[in-house]
């Protein structure tokens, strides 16, 4: 089944989405909800921003830019597809259903609803949401899986393994 990467984006931007609505629908924007103490809050926040609340209110910037990375993804994903590497396919679709979901909430709302909070001793780490744990997971993935065909490849060079 070399479409999973598609199963995998669309199980990310299906709870993406779902999560956002809940918590839009039951908090207001600066809410705060303690799940664990201090260290893991729910906390409703708007982001019209990128990444850590970058370059605020550049919608139609973020918009085309994310476009443009969702048709990139597209194109690497089928051009993957036969590559037999679940790890770079897998990363390919948590990225590809964040990137969608975070697109959504800029296109139709202008902004993106965070709402994970965490705090590590004094630093608050910056909201986030579903879909930029996808992203986040997919990038490590796709480190990881470089990493691993670098050491495969220096293996094979050498004559070991």
């Amino acid at each position: 089944m070399k479409s999973y990467s598609y199963w995998i984006a669309l199980v990310v931007l299906v709870l993406d989405q779902i999560t956002k609505k809940i918590v839009s629908g039951s908090m207001e924007v600066g809410d705060q909800l303690s799940v664990i103490g201090e260290f893991f809050k729910i906390h409703l926040y708007k982001n019209n921003g990128a990444a850590f609340s970058m370059l605020p209110n550049q919608r139609l910037f973020f918009i085309v830019i994310t476009t443009a990375v969702v048709t990139g993804l597209l194109w690497y994903i089928q051009r993957s597809r036969s590559s037999g590497k679940a790890l770079l396919l897998s990363a390919l679709g948590l990225i590809l259903g964040g990137a969608i979901g975070n697109l959504l909430d800029r296109a139709l709302y202008g902004e993106v609803v965070d709402f994970f909070q965490l705090t590590f001793g004094s630093y608050i780490f910056p909201i986030f949401n579903v879909a930029d744990i996808g992203i986040t997971i997919g990038v490590a993935l796709i480190l990881l899986d470089t990493m691993r065909d670098t050491k495969n490849q220096g293996a094979e060079a050498t004559g070991i393994g």
